[in-house]
């Protein structure tokens, strides 16, 4: 494809699907320009560099969660909402979180989203302060909870990478954990007992609606009882 016909909505969108298919250790400009059919140096006309191009795609991820309408429901289900939205966007994603903490990210959908938050949280009584650290920590919660899934993404793609079974290594991996923690004795009463581990196993969401509840209670106890 000659550099003329490519555009940078173009480069940034197919950026995203190698992400999601390789992680972002699978992303550099070669392979970007063999799935558009261009050369390499290309790609830097209209993105400049990787580190750039990771940031543009990370904000047009970002513009995927959908926004609620303040008005309608209280600041609660508005909260709620946007980190349901940003819980889906990142499982979507994984690869975002690698890139949390090695790039720089920001942009007009991040912006947005950002702003939304803090008119949630402004909408619930808090002051500019208040709602500070409560869209800190309610994103804190969220990019917390995706971690688990991220790691699972990425161990099952390294492993692949190797030439490995990936099921045989981690069916390895459990048996020599299992082991370990038998050893202890709140851990080993689970694993004779395992319906809770398998609860939350096979209903992750579950635990993450539960913490999202009681971090929200605890919000709201801090908007009535502040010095509590």
């Amino acid at each position: 494809m000659p550099r003329d016909t490519l555009t940078g909505e173009l480069i940034v969108r197919t950026a995203i699907e190698l992400l999601d298919e390789e992680g972002l250790d699978g992303l550099n400009m070669r392979s970007l320009g063999k799935r558009l059919d261009s050369a390499a140096t290309a790609m830097y006309w209209h993105v400049k560099n990787k580190d750039n191009l990771v940031r543009l795609a990370t904000d047009e991820i970002w513009g995927e969660i959908a926004l609620p309408d303040l008005e309608a429901p209280g600041w609660r289900v508005a909260a709620e909402t946007l980190a349901d939205g940003m819980y889906a966007m990142i499982t979507r994603h994984p690869w975002i979180v690698q890139a949390q903490a090695g790039y720089l990210h920001y942009g007009p959908n991040k912006s947005r989203y950002d702003d939304h938050i803090l008119a949630a949280f402004e909408k619930a009584g808090f002051d500019d302060a208040g709602a500070d650290r409560a869209a800190a920590t309610l994103f804190m919660f969220v990019l917390g909870n995706a971690v688990g899934h991220a790691a699972d993404v990425s161990l099952n793609r390294r492993l692949a990478r190797k030439g490995e079974d990936a099921e045989a290594q981690l069916a390895q991996a459990m048996s020599e954990a299992t082991e370990i923690a038998g050893r202890y004795p709140r851990l080993r009463r689970r694993l004779e007992n395992p319906t809770i581990a398998n609860d939350y196993n096979a209903a992750p969401e579950a635990s993450f609606t539960f913490g999202l509840t009681a971090l929200l209670d605890g919000l709201r106890d801090r908007l009535t009882d502040p010095l509590g």
